[in-house]
C-alpha cells in the first residue's frame, strides 16, 4: 500500500507562487500515475492536475492551466505541484493520489490511495 504525504502548503499573497510536494513510500513509485485535487471549504474535491508514470504525459483542470505545473522525480518518489499567479479561489487543501491504472485519470474514483492534505490559503 502506498502512503502519500503532502508538504508546501502555506499562507499566500494573491500572485505568488508555491510549490507542494507529495512523497511516496513505495519504492515502485514509477508503477503510478499521480494526480493532484483541491478541495474548498464547503466545496467537492475536484480535479487539478495529473501526470503520467513516466512524466511524459500530463493533464490539467482548465481552470488552473498555464498557472500550475505538474511534475515527478521517480529517483526520489515525490510528485511536485508548482503554482504560479496564485488567485483566491486556489485556496483548498490540496491532495496527491496515486493511481495503477493506465491513463490519466481526472475522476477522484480513478485514484487508488491518497494523502491526508496541505493547505494553501491565498489572500487578497
Amino acid at each position: 500500500q502506498v502512503q502519500l504525504a503532502e508538504s508546501g502548503g502555506e499562507l499566500v499573497q494573491v500572485g505568488g507562487s508555491l510549490r507542494l510536494s507529495c512523497a511516496a513510500s513505495e519504492r515502485t513509485f514509477s508503477s503510478y500515475a499521480m494526480g493532484w485535487f483541491r478541495q474548498a471549504p464547503g466545496k467537492e474535491r475536484e480535479f487539478v492536475a495529473a501526470i503520467s508514470r513516466s512524466g511524459v504525459s500530463t493533464y490539467y483542470a482548465d481552470s488552473v492551466k498555464g498557472r500550475f505545473t505538474i511534475s515527478r522525480d521517480n529517483a526520489k518518489n515525490t510528485v511536485y505541484l508548482q503554482m504560479n499567479s496564485l488567485k483566491p479561489e486556489d485556496t483548498a487543501d490540496y491532495y496527491c493520489a496515486a493511481s495503477i491504472r493506465v491513463g490519466l485519470g481526472v475522476g477522484r474514483t480513478q485514484y487508488d490511495y491518497w494523502g491526508q492534505g496541505t493547505q494553501v490559503s491565498v489572500s487578497s
